[in-house]
């Protein structure tokens, strides 16, 4: 088995712990907000029109997206802690167009619906774009696609492959880079070329939108309750009882904005697995810093290993480096504990210095982990329950920033009963299959995850395991 450009190159030990030393364990988009009260706790009894179980994103633009439908509907959501501190305040803040997890995902799964998804999931972004403007939210939003960059020889093949077929469909802002026009964008001895997606990419504060949905959703009349876990969910007639710890609210309606923790619905249990992803984030670059790498266009960035990182700058040009470690824990739970784990740190720390030798001496502010819906799709699936009284999304499988707009529309329709473009969608209307119970969710992760990291140590091929499961339509990724 060869070795990657990271096990090639590594930097010194003491860069490493240099650049290490004093970091928080603290997410740094959610430090970057002002301080605000906590919002009160849920208690007594209520009524509503439509009850929202969970302030992500999801939830959060589902509660918008109803009191835009029917000014007049009370519309209420539980949180169980506070607004966005989970997934939706710890990404990086790539909202990519895609709503199924790349177009080669999509069109294997989905491929008579495939061109019609892409149009939808960039007619989401465009909206989601107004959307943050006509609701006045600072949220840092920056237009400006992604480069997907290659740094080992067999993934230029990738990038031609990549270019020719967006060419052949007529995609528009779809760009190849040699080396030397790669490293004219940003400058790193890592790359060997890439691909510029101008159109398809924006970056976000995950931390300042979170906020100003909540703020633009209260503005409409939404209700939202803070530290108000949800226990169950009860059957009330032909209504919805809705139990938290200090009251009950009855509705005829429930959205589950809930993704990665474990579902009220017995039905879901099983769909998702929680994934562990670590971010580190640097100190602000000095002017002299950012000219040593460039980054005019201040475009988000991944490269094409199966283990891959994403990096981007903040509004302060602080560099986000994150990825690679994908990390699964027996028994599906969402622990804390988790989230500091120095063994990913270091290898980020090593990988970032790797890619940005020239950057020697920068300090990293921030580290973090959080985790992640991982379905079997890659992407999210959706459905009813309770007599279609119940509706849900969920397994977004880290590309969830923009697609959970358009999963608050899915949903309301499938509450409405509605026969739309979107309720008659493949990748609506069937559920993707679950995964195994313990322990052999474990085991069949962990050789996954152990196969991937083999792919990329050879050439990209892959074992007899993962051609399985590409050909069952399964899968594993963050």
């Amino acid at each position: 088995m060869g070795t990657t450009v990271f096990e090639r190159t590594p930097p010194a030990p003491r860069v490493i712990a240099h650049a290490l030393a004093g970091t928080r364990q603290s997410v740094f988009w959610l430090d970057d907000l002002p301080a605000s009260r906590p919002r009160a706790s849920f208690a007594g009894e209520a009524t509503a029109d439509l009850v929202v179980i969970g302030a992500g994103y999801t939830g959060l633009w589902t509660a918008l997206a109803a009191k835009r439908r029917d000014p007049s509907a009370r519309v209420v959501i539980l949180e169980g802690k506070r607004v966005g501190w989970a997934a939706s305040g710890r990404n990086g803040g790539f909202c990519e167009a895609s709503l199924t997890h790349g177009r080669d995902n999509g069109l294997a799964r989905w491929p008579d619906e495939i061109d019609r998804l892409d149009e939808m999931g960039l007619a989401n972004l465009d909206a989601m774009g107004d959307d943050i403007a006509r609701l006045n939210i600072d949220a840092d939003w920056e237009r400006t696609g992604s480069l997907g960059v290659a740094i080992e020889p067999h993934q230029l093949e990738w990038l031609d492959e990549w270019a020719e077929d967006a060419a052949s469909r007529g995609e528009e802002g779809v760009v190849r880079l040699d080396e030397e026009q790669t490293r004219a964008e940003l400058n790193s001895p890592t790359y060997l070329g890439a691909v510029w997606e101008k159109r398809s990419t924006a970056m976000v504060h995950p931390g300042k939108l979170a906020a100003g949905l909540a703020r633009a959703a209260e503005e409409a009349g939404v209700e939202i309750f803070e530290e108000s876990p949800v226990h169950a969910l009860d059957d009330d007639g032909d209504r919805l009882k809705v139990v938290t710890l200090r009251g009950r609210i009855t509705a005829p309606r429930v959205v589950l904005a809930t993704n990665v923790f474990p579902s009220l619905l017995r039905r879901n249990r099983l769909m998702t697995v929680p994934v562990y992803d670590y971010v580190l984030m640097t100190e602000p670059l000095s002017d002299a810093q950012l000219a040593e790498i460039g980054w005019s266009s201040r475009q988000g960035l991944s490269d094409l290993a199966n283990q891959f990182h994403y990096y981007r700058l903040s509004r302060d040009n602080r560099i986000l480096f994150g990825g690679y470690d994908a990390v699964y824990h027996y028994g599906r739970q969402v622990r804390q504990r988790y989230e500091d784990r120095p063994a990913s740190f270091e290898r980020l720390a090593s990988h970032f210095f790797t890619t940005f030798p020239q950057l020697e001496g920068l300090r990293f502010t921030h580290k973090w982990a959080g985790a992640i819906d991982t379905s079997t799709q890659f992407s999210a699936f959706y459905g009813t329950a309770r007599g279609g009284r119940v509706a849900y999304a969920a397994g977004f499988t880290g590309l969830g920033v923009a697609a959970t707009r358009f999963a608050g529309d899915v949903m309301l329709d499938l509450l409405e009963g509605q026969a739309t473009e979107r309720t008659e969608l493949e990748m609506v209307r069937k559920r993707p299959l679950p995964f195994p119970p313990e322990p052999v969710a474990a085991v069949g992760i962990n050789m996954t995850r152990w196969s991937l990291d083999r792919a990329d140590h050879d050439r990209g091929r892959r074992n007899i395991l993962l051609k399985t499961l590409d050909a069952l339509g399964l899968g594993f990724d963050s």
